[in-house]
């Protein structure tokens, strides 16, 4: 693999500001950002990403290509959690197999818009459409994140279970619902929308991009010890499944016939975890799981993992098979 395609992704200022954010922790550094601000960052990067992608979605239309990019998308949401579960079953307990396999059914959005701005400076194009991809990604994993409990507990009693709050979790969680919402908006206000919002929208876009992963690395760095409590399983798992499923949306990619750009952005979606959605879901409807372990192997390692080393593999995987 190139060299220079890892080092034209790690030595952009968002990440180099993560690496910042972890040396902050090492170093016990007093830096720290202020709790509501990333609140309002990660808000931000969702109504941006999503406004972008509405706009970009009503120009690309209802093509063959569009239209199996994202029935791929959702499949790969439903399946990945479920082959996952099984492999994590070998280890661990069928709740916290259910909740780490449902957070690696789902995506990262802030993976997603690295490996945008990585394809930015590479000067390779990607259709606006990718966010409709993200976007439907968000919520399957939940849902058969908690089947598979249902399904396998069988202990459990119905009871138990109110499949009106999941729903409601999977799909109206803030997260979700201003992601779509502002795709939708995107869609409908259309060009002279996108005019109006483009200052704010594209702008400070990568200003507060840094601000955000700068905050991420000092919480990833601050959860790296909780992995320690699983051994060696987890940590193989938080590496090395998201490459398989990179590899399985690089295959689909080909197959759909997707170009080099946006072949990428579906990889990534496929290799990335959730740590924002699908934990705030896990903590309400699936309490016996140990949230130190499934977000601490999303956000300490798989994160870090696909911004560095994973974003370049993936994209060094697509040229080889794209000729």
């Amino acid at each position: 693999m190139d060299v220079s395609l890892i080092a034209s992704n790690v030595l952009s200022p968002p990440v180099l500001f993560f690496f910042l954010g972890m040396l902050a922790v090492f170093l016990k550094s007093d830096l720290e950002i202020p709790q509501p601000l990333p609140k309002l960052f990660s808000l931000y990067l969702l109504f941006a990403i999503g406004f972008k992608g509405g706009n970009e979605l009503v120009k690309s239309g209802a093509s063959q290509e569009v239209i199996l990019t994202l029935l791929a998308a959702v499949m790969m949401a439903c399946i990945v959690p479920i082959y996952t579960f099984f492999i994590l079953k070998i280890k661990l307990d069928l709740y916290n197999a259910a909740a780490i396999a449902a957070t690696y059914g789902s995506i990262s959005a802030v993976t997603f818009i690295t490996a945008g701005s990585f394809l930015t400076e590479l000067g390779i194009d990607f259709s606006g459409y990718m966010v409709a991809a993200l976007a439907l990604m968000e919520s399957p994993a939940i849902i058969v994140g908690l089947l598979l409990v249902k399904l396998f507990a069988i202990d459990k009693q119905d009871g138990d279970f109110s499949w009106s709050e999941v729903l409601q979790e999977a799909f109206l969680n803030s997260s979700v619902f201003l992601l779509v919402g502002s795709l939708i908006i995107g869609a409908v206000s259309g060009e002279k929308g996108w005019k109006v919002e483009e200052p704010f929208t594209q702008g400070i876009f990568y200003g507060v991009l840094t601000f955000f992963l700068l905050d991420m690395g000092l919480v990833a760095a601050g959860r790296i010890k909780d992995l320690g409590k699983t051994g060696t399983f987890l940590i193989s798992f938080s590496i090395l499944i998201p490459i398989v499923n990179a590899a399985i949306g690089i295959l689909l990619a080909k197959a759909i016939g997707m170009p080099q750009g946006n072949a990428l952005l579906f990889s990534v979606l496929c290799a990335s975890a959730s740590y924002i959605a699908v934990p705030a879901a896990m903590r309400m409807t699936l309490p016996e799981a140990n949230p130190s372990l499934y977000v601490t192997a999303a956000l300490a390692l798989t994160f870090p993992f696909n911004i560095i080393v994973g974003i370049p593999l993936y994209l060094y995987g697509i040229n080889l098979l794209w000729g």
